[in-house]
């Protein structure tokens, strides 16, 4: 076989890739099956609302120990019994009171201007602005800007919470912010609004009151860094197993694609072997250690290329045994040609004429044989099998043949056709094939029969069931009364082109390959034929012996009521 440009490209770049495209596959499903669980837990949006709210009840509590303080500590009564905020304490007790939290104090008068704010400093007539800012970053955050880019993808699912902007003008009043309202009427009200940067602003609104009467209100407020902290150490924590996970799974991965993907190179390797090479030492490989699909592949290749070989075997002898056999005739074809056209005399001319159209008969039958031969493979390959009734078909090839005896007014001259039924199967004996080619081993059978058996003699069709496992089998026997099979070529008379016929039979009448036939059409049924001589009790031989066994279908299947007229169409 000439390999080809493209079959060497195909070897080579089968055998030489970098990565095996199954370990690519194993590693991405694995990956994305471990990936998905981990970016569902890096969320954590219900830890972060339950921190959430747990950071706005502490700032409650702390807001209304701070309004407490101030309601005792920077309310004046004026000339009038009037009560109201004194400014200067008031400012220096926010201060004061969140030096040592990390909160923001707003306190706001009844009519709503800031009254102080932790943020200001005041001194000199001026006022100062404090304003934290973020410990100097050494090395850029790549975590953390990757978290971030989750975040904001995260926060536009649907099921995402959606907090109001946070908005700081240069003036500050009560009326910009909704819970210093609720706090100057008297009640307390915490609100969470987000930052520009990602961040959150936890803010609660007490009032400021003294003997019941609101003086003020006050506005807590604190950002999100200890919640984002808590958040993100939390993610760390998954991202660290999830590292390991991933090199757990990566080597796992690649320890799995590498028992599958060499294997699989291996017998690659091995068939391609087998495909550009004419040796046969190349065999596919065998993993005997292994007890999973690669070893029930690796058998069912070696028995495929075994088959093969054994396949290839099988037709170039029947190419030889054909060539062998056509070449005789066409060998005394030639000479009688070559004879008449030197004789003169009409009667050895006619005689030659005569031995012509023997052998184009014979090569005639020859080629039809062959050609049946060649395409039985196929046929039997392709067509679908159906039940068949066989005691209903061979009670029917029975009567055909009893009528065509009859019509050609055989008499007593020609051995007749006899059937018999050994067992209690009736009309349940089905099988399952094709009736065409069943009708044809039973024809082959019967012809091959009626050829050995004497005139007047009997050729008995007999049909029984075999008990056994499942439903059992089908037995069918053709025996005759003729000389019966020669020693030791019981199995011979099944090989193509083998004939033994009786004495004073015309020399190329049959082709010898219709046992051939019968046999393989048997065994593409799951049966078996098998030839045998009939013994009398004093040893010597009364005829030979055909059986057919087939496997039986299981149940009881009702024949249909034109099945008769089927199997008598099929049986002609």
């Amino acid at each position: 076989m000439k390999k080809t440009r493209g079959d060497e490209g195909a070897v080579r770049k089968r055998r030489w890739r970098a990565v095996s495209p199954i370990t690519r596959r194993l590693l991405t499903i694995n990956l994305v099956a471990l990936a998905i669980p981990i970016v569902g837990l890096l969320y954590l949006e219900d830890y972060r609302r339950g921190l959430i709210e747990s950071e706005l009840k502490a700032l409650q509590v702390q807001a209304r120990l701070f309004a407490a303080a101030l309601g005792e500590g920077a309310v004046t009564t004026s000339s009038t019994e009037a009560q109201e905020l004194r400014r200067t304490i008031a400012h220096q007790m926010v201060r004061r009171m969140v030096e040592t939290t990390r909160t923001r104090a707003r306190l706001f008068a009844i009519d709503g201007t800031l009254v102080a704010d932790s943020r200001l400093l005041l001194g000199s007539g001026r006022v100062v602005q404090v304003e934290e800012l973020p410990p100097p970053s050494v090395e850029r955050d790549t975590l953390g800007d990757i978290l971030e880019v989750y975040d904001r993808l995260t926060g536009r699912l649907p099921w995402s919470p959606d907090y109001p902007p946070y908005r700081e003008g240069s003036t500050h009043t009560a009326a910009d912010y909704a819970e210093a309202v609720m706090a100057l009427n008297g009640d307390e009200m915490g609100v969470v609004r987000s930052t520009p940067r990602g961040g959150l602003i936890l803010s609660i609104g007490v009032p400021v009151q003294r003997y019941k009467q609101v003086l003020g209100g006050l506005l807590l407020s604190k950002d999100s860094q200890e919640i984002d902290a808590a958040v993100r150490e939390v993610r760390e924590e998954i991202l660290r197993v999830f590292a390991i996970a991933i090199a757990a799974t990566v080597l796992m991965s690649i320890y799995l694609a590498g028992t599958i993907a060499r294997p699989l190179r291996r017998l690659a390797a091995a068939a391609d072997l087998v495909r550009h090479t004419h040796a046969r030492q190349h065999v596919i490989p065998e993993f005997p250690s292994r007890n999973d699909e690669i070893a029930d592949l690796a058998e069912a290749l070696r028995d495929m290329t075994q088959a093969l070989w054994l396949r290839m075997d099988a037709i170039e002898r029947f190419a030889a045994d054909v060539a062998h056999e056509i070449k005789n005739p066409l060998t005394s074809l030639r000479s009688a040609v070559e004879t008449a056209s030197r004789i003169k005399d009409p009667e050895q001319q006619r005689r030659l004429m005569d031995i012509i159209l023997e052998d184009v008969g014979r090569l005639d039958r020859l080629i039809s044989d062959i050609s049946d031969a060649s395409r039985l493979d196929a046929e039997l390959s392709r067509a679908e099998q159906e039940p068949i009734n066989l005691s209903r078909l061979l009670e029917a090839m029975t009567d055909l043949y009893t009528a065509a005896r009859e019509a050609d007014g055989g008499g007593d001259a020609g051995p007749t056709l006899a059937y018999r039924d050994d067992g209690d199967g009736g009309p349940s004996l089905f099988v399952s094939g094709m009736e065409g080619r069943l009708v044809q081993v039973f024809r082959n059978l019967i012809g091959n029969a009626m050829t050995f058996s004497p005139p007047g003699g009997v050729v008995t069709l007999s049909v029984a069931r075999i008990a056994g496992a499942g439903a059992g089998t089908v037995e069918v026997a053709v025996e005759d009364q003729g000389p019966g099979i020669p020693p030791g070529k019981e199995e011979a008379i099944f090989e193509r082109f083998y004939t033994e016929r009786p004495e004073g039979e015309k020399f190329g009448t049959h082709s010898g390959l219709g046992l051939s036939i019968s046999k393989q059409i048997v065994e593409a049924h799951g049966g078996t034929l098998h030839a045998e001589n009939r013994l009398a009790e004093d040893g010597r031989v009364r005829g030979a012996r055909f059986v057919v066994r087939l496997p039986l279908l299981p149940g009881g299947i009702e024949t249909p009521r034109d099945w008769p007229r089927r199997h008598r169409e099929a049986a002609q």
